[in-house]
């Protein structure tokens, strides 16, 4: 199946037609550079004409990975992601270094985002058997928060496993 770039002629009608493609996502939601570049290889767009139009685009400020990367946190934050999964999800976006603590603090900290996605979960129950607090502790690394941060969890909230049988 050919692509509809390949019946493009002109470097300039392809440039037109890279900047369009990018207007449109953007108008959608925020995107990191890496996002374009990487929608505009799947739509059969090369790397190199694509650069150019992208900086054009960040020169006049239609594309900010700063501005994607605030969004793209405050985003999954309020989704109960942590710490770990979203420094993650931002790397695989082209996003190398946050300081995700200054944004967890608007909120509290991690040990109260963490909380409030434990007890949105589970509620208050004290007690619990070993396989079912490993079960509660791995929905929450898998959510993105540290051990320690769900240790500390645990003990704010005297939540124990015990034995069961």
């Amino acid at each position: 199946m050919k692509t509809k770039t390949s019946s493009l002629s002109t470097a300039s009608e392809r440039r037109a037609h890279i900047e369009a493609v990018c207007l449109r996502l953007l108008a959608r939601r925020e995107h990191s550079r890496r996002e374009l570049l990487d929608k505009l290889a799947l739509r059969g767009f090369e790397r190199g004409e694509c650069e150019p139009v992208i900086d054009e685009l960040g020169e006049q400020n239609w594309q900010n990975d700063d501005r994607f990367t605030e969004c793209y946190v405050r985003q999954r934050i309020a989704s109960g992601y942590g710490p770990i999964r979203i420094g993650y999800e931002l790397q695989q976006r082209g996003i190398e270094s946050v300081d995700l603590d200054a944004h967890a603090e608007e909120h509290g900290g991690w040990l109260n985002l963490a909380l409030d996605v434990y007890l949105a979960k589970y509620g208050d129950e004290k007690s619990l058997p070993q396989s079912e607090w490993a079960k509660r502790s791995r929905f929450l690394l898998q959510r993105g928060f540290s051990g320690e941060t769900i240790k500390r969890l645990f003990a704010e909230l005297k939540i124990k496993p015990c034995r069961s049988g």
